[in-house]
């Protein structure tokens, strides 16, 4: 999941300076994955059936959580002067799942676990605050925070209503079908209201949208799984985000993103803090 992740969402920002329509994006990474799962719930023995209730969490969840989480994610990705800036807020939801997976699921946190809380706010507050006003770019300084915000909280949910589904007998393969399957109709909506050019794409913009969907198929799987196996959702988290500073660093190396050292300690810092909550 954590190498993944990395590749996954650097494969986002090349089909972003590809110019690649969001909605394709979009596409990709929920309805190529889709296809594999079909395959693996065909040679094993995958519960298919849902009652009321597991019906209507699994809607939710897609619509309002998994769709929307990932159009905020995108838009803050897009925004952002790094990708790694976004991501790293928005993935560090896990201080928010940490917390309410106490009550919820009567999960573990520690001493150890808090004070990682507090080093994720404090040093994410070095990522979030910018004192430099003079910054030629006011839609990276303005328009990307609440994007991510609102991906932080998706996230957050979403992590949540999968572990309570599985927690009651939803297998993973059957939450990640039906779920994507209503994300894609949503998103296949997107593209029809807003007429995307789906068919004027060029080979290598092809190319970066299926692997795009190779990357989110293994990162979603090997997540669910997580989340099935561990005490606590925020662990999975914790591993999740921390790979948002491998993330970074690939992008300032990679597309010459900006990386102040200001940025530089807060990516630091926080990892930090995620990495003693995991452990």
């Amino acid at each position: 999941m954590f190498f993944t992740s990395v590749v996954l969402y650097l494969l986002v920002r090349k089909s972003n300076l590809l110019k690649t329509p969001q909605q394709l994006t979009n596409l990709a990474m929920f309805l190529i994955p889709i296809f594999p799962y079909l395959i693996l719930a065909a040679n094993s023995d995958v519960r298919f059936e849902l009652n009321l209730l597991e019906s209507i969490l699994i809607i939710i969840s897609a619509i309002f959580f998994s769709y929307l989480g990932n159009v905020f994610s995108l838009k803050g990705i897009q925004k952002s002067p790094n990708p790694g800036y976004s991501l790293i807020i928005s993935k560090s939801y896990v201080v928010f799942t940490s917390i309410v997976s106490i009550f919820l699921f009567n999960a573990p946190l520690t001493i150890t676990s808090v004070i990682a809380i507090f080093l994720i706010v404090g040093f994410s507050a070095l990522i979030m605050i910018d004192k430099n006003k003079n910054q030629v770019s006011t839609e990276y300084n303005k328009s990307w925070l609440p994007y991510t915000i609102g991906a932080f909280f998706c996230w957050g949910f979403l992590a949540l209503t999968a572990k309570y589904l599985l927690n009651i007998g939803v297998p993973v393969l059957t939450r990640l079908i039906y779920s994507m399957s209503i994300v894609v109709f949503f998103i296949f909506g997107e593209i029809i209201v807003k007429k995307v050019a789906v068919f004027k794409i060029s080979s290598k913009q092809l190319i970066v949208l299926i692997l795009i969907g190779i990357s989110s198929a293994v990162f979603n799987y090997f997540m669910q799984v997580g989340f099935d196996l561990a005490p606590n959702v925020g662990f999975i988290n914790a591993a999740n985000a921390a790979s948002v500073a491998l993330l970074s660093l690939m992008s300032a190396l990679i597309f010459k993103d900006e990386l102040p050292l200001k940025k530089v300690i807060g990516i630091i810092g926080v990892t930090a803090g995620l990495i003693i909550l995991f452990l």
